[in-house]
């Protein structure tokens, strides 16, 4: 396995199949293969590599278990794009008249460079007195606001979208990443609590102070499973849902 060898720096002490993985992902994390695109056959890449198939496929099915990959069937494996758009909206009420459901819109309400603070820095890995960039946007369905977020940024690697102009931001952030600075964001992991109102919460929303509000934070983490953006999102607590079936 003289390609893999050189491609990766694994530990040569693992298995063929993990080293084989570690390479394959370190292709996708280079931006070798983007999101949505078809990797090569895993015939061309046995060959490339110098190992078995069977090799081959093993290392491949763990990236797919990994959720780095996906399988299409009658199509090949591509890299997978995540899916999280506004997976947020899944946690609140959002129909019109009929229970149609209503299109979310965004607004960049604000915008800075500052300390990460306590809840970021904790969640990215940083200290609390690292710079990042911090994103406030209030999210509205039929014109109300619904939620607003506070997202921090790792300053270092986000500082472009300091100063892109707002009518370039999307509704959808992580295909704004993708395009703009070619950062993919591969999972999110979210977690719900209830609170208060702040005074500012209260502002955004149109709703008193010290009104119950759901609190969802949300840490989303790379290709390579770094984290790479926390966000604070406040909605009224008389819109929350949550619907699970149980099979």
């Amino acid at each position: 396995m003289h390609a893999a060898d050189a491609a990766t720096g694994s530990d040569q002490r693992l298995p063929i199949y993990q080293r084989l993985k570690d390479a394959l992902a370190e292709r996708i994390q280079d931006g070798a293969w983007k999101p949505g695109e078809a990797i090569p056959a895993e015939s061309d890449l046995a060959s490339e590599f110098g190992v078995a198939l069977g090799t081959m496929r093993k290392a491949i099915e763990g990236l797919v278990q990994q959720g780095l990959l996906e399988r299409r069937q009658g199509r090949g494996t591509f890299v997978r794009r995540a899916d999280l758009g506004n997976t947020l909206f899944r946690f609140f009420r959002h129909t019109g008249k009929g229970g149609k459901a209503l299109v979310p819109t965004q607004r960049l309400v604000g915008r800075r460079e500052g300390a990460a603070g306590r809840d970021a820095a904790r969640a990215l890995g940083l200290t609390a007195d690292d710079p990042v960039l911090w994103l406030k946007r209030l999210r509205l369905v039929d014109g109300e606001p619904l939620v607003i977020d506070e997202i921090a940024l790792p300053l270092p690697r986000f500082e472009a979208l300091a100063t892109l102009p707002a009518e370039r931001f999307e509704a959808l952030l992580y295909p704004l990443y993708e395009r703009e600075l070619g950062i993919t964001i591969a999972r999110a992991a979210d977690r719900i609590a209830f609170g208060r109102a702040t005074a500012a919460v209260a502002r955004a929303l149109g709703i008193s102070a010290g009104d119950p509000v759901v609190v969802i934070d949300r840490t989303a983490f790379g290709l390579d499973g770094a984290p790479l953006e926390w966000r604070r999102s406040h909605g009224p607590a008389d819109r929350f849902s949550y619907d699970v079936e149980i099979r």
